[in-house]
C-alpha cells in the first residue's frame, strides 16, 4: 500500500524563479495590453513568444501568470457578462496555445524550414486560440451580439495574427542565438547600415502625422527595401529581426483611443500590406536559409573529398619515399658487394676483368640511383623541386628522348611546402610524357613561383615548342583526366590551351611550412 501511495504522489517545487517569472509575464501582458489595439493585440504576441523562449517545466508558472493577468481583467466583468464565461474564458486560452506551441516544438525544423515552421506555428495560434475566445464568448454570454461579434472576427484573428508573427520569429531567434553563432558575423557592415535605415524610416513614421496615411504608408514601403536586404543577407534570421522592425513602429504610430476595442481603419490597410510581407519574408527567408544549407553542405562535402584526396596522396608518397629509401639501401649493398668484387679480382691479378666490371657497375648503378629517384624524389626535400628536376632521373630520361629543350625555372620554390612541390614535380612529369607520347615536335618546360597577396605557389608550363601546333582533342582529354585529380586536391587546376598545358598551384601563406633550402 505505502508503494503505492509513492507512486501516485506527485511532488511540485515551487521555484523562486519561476514566482518571478509568472509576475513579469503577468505584467508584460497588462501593459502591452495598454498599448494594443484589435488590429494588433500584443498580448497574444507575449504568450506565443514566452511559450517558445521559456523551457517546458517552466510553463506552469506561465500559466499561473496567464491567470493572474485574466483575474486583474475579467473579475470585474462577472456582472455583466457571467461567472461562467469569466472562468471559461480566462482558463482555456493558455492551454490551447500550449498545446499548439508543444505539437510544433515535437517537430523541430532543421534550417531550411525554419521559416515555414513558424509560419505555421503563427497561423495555428492566430486562429485556434482566438476561436476559442469568440466561441466561448458567442455561447455563454447572457446577450451576445452576433453581428458585432462576426464583424470582429477578422479584427480578432488578424490582430493577434500581427503581433504573433512580430514577436514569435524574434523570440526563435533568441532561443536559437547559441546554434550557428557564425550568422551573427557575415556582412556586419551591410547588416548595421540595414538595421539604422528601418530606425530612421520608423523615427519617421512616429514623426508623421496620424492624419498622412499616405506619406506613412510610403515610408513602410521604403523600409521594406532594407528588411529584404536582410533577409537576403542572414535567410530566415534576417527576416526575424527585419519584422518587429516593420510593424512595431507602424503600430507605434497608430491612433488609439485608449479603450480596449481600439481600431483605426485608415491604418488597417497598411498593417494587413504588412502582414502580407512579414509572411513573403519568412517564406524567403526559409527558401534562402534552405539553399544556403545545400550550399553550405555541398562546400563541406567538397572539401572533405579534397581533404580526403590530399591524405591519399600523401599517404602514397610516404611510401614511395620508404620504398626508394629500400631501393638506395640494396643499391649501395650491390655497390659495396661489386666494390669488393673488384678489389678482389685486381688481388688476383684479372685487371681487365676487374675494370670491366667495375665500369659496367658504376654505369648500371647511375641507372639505378635515377630509377630510383623516379619512385620518389629524396633529393627534393634538401635542394628544392628545381635542382631535382634538373639533377634528378627525370632530367635524364628527358635528355635521352631529345625533345625536351632545358626547362626555363624561375623563383625560388623551397619556400613552398614538400607536399606541393611533391605536387608539381609528379604533375610535370606526366604532362611531359604524356606531351612525348601523344604529340611530335619538340617540348618546352617552364615554371615560375612566386607569392601572390596571402597565397604562395607555383605556375607551371608544358608546351610544344612550334607555336603554330594545337594540343589534339586526346591530348586535351588525356590531361584533365590524368592531371587534374592531383592537381585539384591541392586546390589547383590545370588549362589546355592552344599548344601548351599549364599547372597552377597554391596555399595560403599562414598556413604553409616552408620546406627546407
Amino acid at each position: 500500500m505505502d508503494r503505492f501511495k509513492k507512486a501516485i504522489e506527485l511532488s511540485f517545487r515551487i521555484r523562486p524563479v519561476g514566482l518571478v517569472l509568472a509576475a513579469t509575464y503577468a505584467a508584460s501582458c497588462l501593459i502591452s495590453r495598454q498599448f494594443s489595439l484589435d488590429q494588433f493585440f500584443l498580448p497574444a504576441g507575449i504568450r506565443a513568444a514566452a511559450l517558445l523562449i521559456v523551457p517546458t517545466r517552466l510553463w506552469p508558472y506561465l500559466l499561473l501568470g496567464e491567470y493572474a493577468y485574466f483575474a486583474t481583467l475579467r473579475i470585474p466583468m462577472i456582472d455583466s457578462y457571467g461567472l461562467d464565461w469569466v472562468i471559461l474564458a480566462s482558463t482555456l486560452l493558455m492551454p490551447m496555445a500550449m498545446l499548439v506551441v508543444y505539437l510544433h516544438r515535437r517537430r523541430m525544423p532543421s534550417e531550411a524550414a525554419t521559416g515555414l515552421w513558424l509560419l505555421s506555428l503563427s497561423i495555428c495560434t492566430a486562429l485556434f486560440v482566438p476561436a476559442l475566445n469568440l466561441s466561448i464568448s458567442y455561447v455563454l454570454w447572457s446577450n451576445p451580439p452576433p453581428s458585432n461579434l462576426l464583424d470582429a472576427v477578422d479584427r480578432t484573428i488578424f490582430g493577434h495574427f500581427a503581433a504573433i508573427i512580430t514577436l514569435l520569429p524574434l523570440a526563435f531567434l533568441w532561443a536559437q542565438r547559441h546554434v550557428d553563432p557564425s550568422w551573427s558575423t557575415r556582412f556586419v557592415a551591410p547588416t548595421a547600415a540595414a538595421i539604422l535605415a528601418m530606425l530612421i524610416l520608423g523615427l519617421g513614421m512616429q514623426l508623421t502625422d496620424s492624419s498622412a496615411h499616405t506619406t506613412r504608408t510610403h515610408l513602410v514601403l521604403l523600409a521594406a527595401l532594407p528588411a529584404i536586404a536582410l533577409t537576403f543577407m542572414h535567410g530566415w534570421r534576417g527576416a526575424a529581426i527585419a519584422i518587429p522592425l516593420l510593424n512595431l513602429p507602424l503600430h507605434g504610430a497608430t491612433p488609439s483611443t485608449g479603450l480596449p476595442s481600439s481600431f483605426d481603419l485608415g491604418t488597417f490597410a497598411t498593417q494587413q500590406n504588412m502582414a502580407v510581407i512579414s509572411v513573403a519574408l519568412l517564406a524567403l527567408g526559409s527558401s534562402i536559409s534552405y539553399h544556403h544549407q545545400r550550399a553550405q553542405a555541398r562546400w563541406q562535402a567538397e572539401r572533405n573529398a579534397l581533404r580526403l584526396a590530399r591524405s591519399s596522396h600523401q599517404t602514397s608518397e610516404r611510401e614511395l619515399r620508404e620504398r626508394a629509401a629500400h631501393l638506395k639501401h640494396l643499391g649501395e649493398g650491390m655497390d659495396s658487394s661489386l666494390s669488393e668484387m673488384v678489389s678482389w679480382l685486381k688481388d688476383q691479378g684479372h685487371h681487365a676483368v676487374a675494370n670491366s666490371l667495375q665500369h659496367a657497375s658504376s654505369v648500371h648503378s647511375r641507372l639505378f640511383r635515377e630509377q630510383a629517384s623516379m619512385v620518389y624524389p629524396t633529393g627534393l626535400e634538401q635542394v628544392g623541386l628545381y635542382i631535382a628536376l634538373q639533377a634528378g632521373g627525370a632530367c635524364e630520361i628527358w635528355n635521352n628522348t631529345h625533345r625536351v629543350i632545358p626547362p626555363r625555372l624561375a623563383g625560388n620554390p623551397c619556400l613552398l611546402t614538400v607536399d606541393l612541390q611533391l605536387a608539381i614535380y609528379r604533375s610535370l612529369i606526366e604532362a611531359v610524357s604524356l606531351l612525348l607520347e601523344l604529340e611530335t615536335g619538340q617540348v618546352c618546360v617552364r615554371a615560375r613561383s612566386g607569392r601572390a597577396g596571402g597565397r604562395r605557389g607555383i605556375v607551371a608550363v608544358v608546351s610544344l615548342l612550334d607555336r603554330g601546333c594545337t594540343l589534339s582533342a586526346r591530348t586535351t582529354d588525356q590531361a584533365v583526366e590524368r592531371l587534374a585529380g592531383r592537381m585539384l586536391a591541392y586546390g589547383g587546376k590545370v588549362n589546355c590551351r592552344g599548344n601548351r598545358l599549364r599547372l597552377v598551384l597554391h596555399e595560403s601563406i599562414s598556413h604553409a611550412a616552408p620546406a627546407a633550402a
